[in-house]
């Protein structure tokens, strides 16, 4: 079979495709090209300098592709690059800076992996005339065929820890049908290991930790805009310089004095306010969710129980599910820190991920 292997310079996908290769299938590497020079060639000097090493988008990815090439050279396959900036761009970085101004914290690397990464770089290796079979990345995931449904199902990694499920939960069916995943029944130190063995110098590179290590206002693009910090009963308490610069549940950095911890509970761009309050005002027992796509199962037509994720590493919790029009709402058993508008809650059925959605209002 001839495998496209979407390559990042990093051990997992290095691994992938080294382990596609030994089984005898006919390998190509591709990486795709989303840091744009000309885009950002006003950055401050601090984000220019900062080598990003633990993020996947910024000005370090020449770097990362020239490992991804030297790497394919000493496993032995060909090697191509694709140009995917401007489509990152515009799908990608005007939906972060949406979100960011409208009070809202989005997840750009669920958006990446859905509509760029198994999207577009598939589709423009074929559109210069790659022929390829499948199309296989390096995340901790399982992907399976159910012959009673005849759905394509996808499944957590074997590591809980590891697990990329969460990240993938806006893959379509006809992508699904197409993908390998090789690592989801492995550990993450197995990977290293073999990596380690084969003399691949990246068996120790550290993982990356966000999607851009530099100062997120350099992406947003704008002036600040100062408005007030007001507890929950409108009381002003200090000043900001823009709601972008705040998280839900975020403690630090807030600056103002209080016998009290204080934490971001709300961020309201309409009265351009953020909203603070004490530790028991970051809990809640409720969300609705938008923009719902359906995995393993075609959609929901009844309430039913399940676990749920708001983030990315934790444990799957106990929740109930009700359909309502073409949202959901999702209570959960008990209370959960900082649920965040924009984010997104992905739902499980044991190791099955069922789907997910946005968060779009919280109770």
């Amino acid at each position: 079979m001839r495998i496209l292997v979407g390559m990042s310079g990093g051990v997992d996908s290095s691994v992938t495709a080294l382990l596609l290769k030994e089984q005898g299938h006919d390998v190509i590497g591709a990486v795709m090209k989303i840091w744009s020079e000309e885009k950002h060639q006003r950055l401050a000097p601090s984000v220019k300098n900062n080598s990003c090493k633990d993020a996947c988008y910024g000005p370090n990815e020449k770097e990362d592709i020239e490992e991804a090439r030297k790497i394919s050279e000493k496993i032995g396959i060909p090697f191509y690059v694709f140009d995917c900036s401007k489509e990152y761009e515009k799908i990608v970085l005007d939906n972060f800076k949406q979100e960011y101004l409208s009070g809202r914290t989005p997840n750009p690397c669920i958006r990446c992996n859905s509509l760029i990464k198994f999207d577009v770089l598939p589709f423009m290796a074929k559109k210069a005339g790659l022929e390829f079979d499948k199309f296989a990345t390096g995340h901790y995931a399982r992907v399976e065929f159910d012959e009673k449904t005849h759905r394509y199902i996808l499944k957590r990694g074997i590591n809980n820890q590891k697990d990329q499920s969460y990240f993938l939960y806006k893959l379509r069916q006809e992508q699904l049908a197409n993908i390998l995943m090789p690592l989801g029944g492995y550990e993450k130190t197995e990977i290293r290991e073999i990596a380690k063995k084969h003399g691949l110098k990246v068996y120790d590179k550290p993982d990356s930790q966000d999607f851009f290590s530099g100062d997120y206002n350099e992406l947003l693009e704008v002036k600040p805009k100062i408005g007030n910090i007001v507890d929950k009963t409108g009381k002003v308490l200090g000043t900001h310089q823009g709601i972008w610069n705040y998280t839900i549940g975020q403690r630090k950095g807030i600056g103002i004095a209080h016998t009290n911890p204080l934490y971001v509970i709300d961020l309201n761009k309409e009265t351009n306010e953020v909203i603070v309050g004490e530790a028991d005002d970051t809990f809640n027992k409720s969300l609705v969710a938008v923009d719902l796509n359906w995995v393993s199962i075609p959609g929901l037509d009844k309430e039913i129980h399940a676990t749920a994720k708001v983030r990315s590493a934790q444990t799957p919790v106990e929740v109930t599910i009700k359909p309502v029009d073409n949202k959901v709402e999702v209570k959960f058993a008990h209370p959960q820190k900082s649920l965040t508008k924009g984010q997104s809650v992905v739902f499980y059925d044991g190791d099955i991920l069922l789907g997910g959605g946005i968060i779009n209002d919280v109770g």
